[in-house]
């Protein structure tokens, strides 16, 4: 197995068909029919169904796929990492939940910058298992999430709890969880607080994974819903959202997971952290 093979699989997939992953890569057609032949028997399966119209992924080739980009991944970072440029120290690659770049992600980038400026940094945006599976290969030191990580190589801090509260574009005196309410689905801990507070049915025809997705559409197409306190502060502020004052408040805990081993000759570490924990 090789990169080439890899990359060549992958634009495939990205591509749909042999043909125009040739065109992408620059390569033949034949090319293209000999890396993915020698993937195929490296792995040992079928990887992709060839047909006239194009190229599918089989299931061997679906459950292999995430295995490619990631190791497609790590070998970029691994370049990069060896080809600093001349004046850098090191490098820092962060994992970083889609919701925490406003607040913990963008603190610890500004002061890194700085106060740091021979440390380059990688930001990788993801949701919770991508962020568990980059951990567990080393492709991030560390990372800013919601669930602590588990193992001898891992050390995880709690930051902050996270309050999500109930706002609404229009003023509401109580919750109405009817077919304006979005549920923005903030995790299995939030699941359970949202679950014992409102027993009854909920009614939203619209659920949303992120609180930035669901910040927007509340601004423009009005409803309710719940959001963490520092995403939602700017249009409360500006009155363009409201708070229902009756609706149950709920946490979620904010978490860095650092790889200890990596981590322990980073003397900028430190102040960059407790940058990233104060709001």
């Amino acid at each position: 197995m090789n990169l080439d093979e890899l990359r060549t699989f992958l634009a495939v997939v990205e591509t749909g068909s042999l043909v125009a992953a040739a065109r992408r890569l620059n390569v033949t057609p034949s090319t293209v029919t000999a890396r993915i032949n020698g993937l195929e028997e490296e792995i040992g399966q079928k990887l992709l169904h060839r047909n006239k119209s194009g190229a599918d992924l089989t299931s061997p080739g679906f459950k292999f796929r995430r295995y490619a980009e990631l190791m497609v991944q790590l070998w970029g970072q691994a370049r990069a990492e060896v080809s600093l440029p001349r004046g850098f120290e090191g490098v820092c690659n962060v994992g970083l939940d889609f919701d925490l770049w406003n607040g913990p992600g963008r603190r610890f980038l500004d002061h890194v910058r700085a106060n740091s400026p021979g440390v380059a940094l990688a930001l990788w945006p993801g949701e919770q298992t991508m962020i568990d599976r980059w951990l567990a290969i080393g492709l991030v030191d560390i990372a800013f999430c919601h669930a602590p990580q588990e193992g001898e190589r891992f050390v995880s801090r709690a930051l902050f709890d996270d309050e999500l509260i109930l706002v609404s574009r229009e003023a509401m005196a109580a919750p109405q969880l009817d077919s304006h309410y979005v549920y923005v689905d903030h995790g299995d801990e939030f699941r359970r607080q949202h679950a014992a507070a409102f027993p009854g049915d909920v009614t939203s025809a619209l659920v949303i994974a992120s609180s930035d997705w669901a910040l927007d559409h509340l601004l423009r197409n009005g409803g309710s819903g719940y959001l963490p306190k520092g995403h939602a502060q700017a249009a409360l502020d500006a009155g363009t959202l409201q708070r229902v004052g009756a609706a149950p408040a709920f946490t979620r805990r904010v978490y860095v997971v650092e790889n200890a081993q990596t981590v322990r000759p980073w003397s900028w570490y430190a102040s960059a952290l407790a940058a990233a924990a104060s709001h």
